[in-house]
């Protein structure tokens, strides 16, 4: 791969955008970061990700010269399905996206960090969906998944208008879960991350289940799947072993089976 930077430890992975100068979401990474979200949905060792961006600038928005290629709805529509198709695989993915927020965040930037569960930024990171001042509307998720976290008033204020937000406000919109020094993103997302690694996958990935399902159902039709859900952890070695840890007072050793 040439536009992004993947590793994948013990546990955890980290995928970093690295298509200067502003990690536009170009054709080219859309389809090398779709090829390393495979590769970690694949790993069973992996328990957590963390998605950024090289240098100064987490993603600044998808690559402009391509969108002004695009001469037809069926054009415009092919190409947001497939953007989309590509990020809806962090959405749903079965196990946690930690988006670390290193810079700015624009555009087709900020409709991959939304798709992420969690956003760590910067104290000097700015967000934004600019796509109106352009004459175009977000194609990647961004008028869909903005108001389901932040309000539909707040995210037409910034669609509408196109303006900035800084790290302090996207915190206090809810955009963002925990904002941090400059120079400590990283650490912090790792922090977050080997937590979540520290537990078992099984349990991870049966929470991951029942949020992503259970969004789309009534309440009394969310309970049941919950249920399920926990019928089918009761009977995993990694459930035994936490509870008989915990009656010990030892620290569980999950083998996440």
């Amino acid at each position: 791969m040439s536009l992004i930077d993947l590793t994948l430890g013990e546990t955890i992975a980290i995928v970093v955008i690295n298509n200067p100068p502003v990690n536009a979401l170009s054709t080219a990474v859309m389809q090398e970061l779709d090829g390393a979200i495979g590769q970690i949905h694949q790993s069973p060792k992996i328990k957590a990700a963390i998605l950024t961006g090289h240098g100064m600038v987490f993603i600044a928005g998808a690559n402009i010269k391509e969108i002004a290629q695009l001469q037809s709805a069926q054009q415009g529509n092919e190409a947001a399905l497939k953007g989309q198709a590509v990020i809806a695989k962090i959405a749903k993915a079965p196990i946690p996206w930690i988006a670390a927020i290193n810079g700015p965040c624009l555009g087709g930037g900020n409709e991959l960090a939304i798709a992420c569960h969690f956003r760590i930024a910067g104290d000097r990171a700015v967000f934004g969906q600019p796509e109106i001042n352009l004459g175009l509307i977000p194609g990647f998720g961004g008028t869909q998944r903005l108001p389901r976290l932040i309000g539909t008033s707040q995210a037409l204020m910034m669609l509408l208008t196109g303006d900035n937000v800084t790290a302090q406000e996207a915190l206090a919109l809810g955009l963002v879960n925990k904002v941090v020094p400059q120079g400590e993103i990283l650490k912090h997302a790792r922090d977050l991350a080997m937590r979540i690694a520290s537990r078992g996958k099984v349990a991870i990935q049966k929470i991951m289940k029942a949020i992503q399902e259970g969004e789309t159902l009534t309440l009394d039709q969310a309970l049941v799947l919950e249920a399920k859900l926990f019928g089918e952890i009761c009977q995993t070695a990694d459930m035994r072993e936490g509870v008989t840890a915990f009656i010990e007072k030892r620290q569980p050793q999950f083998k996440d089976a």
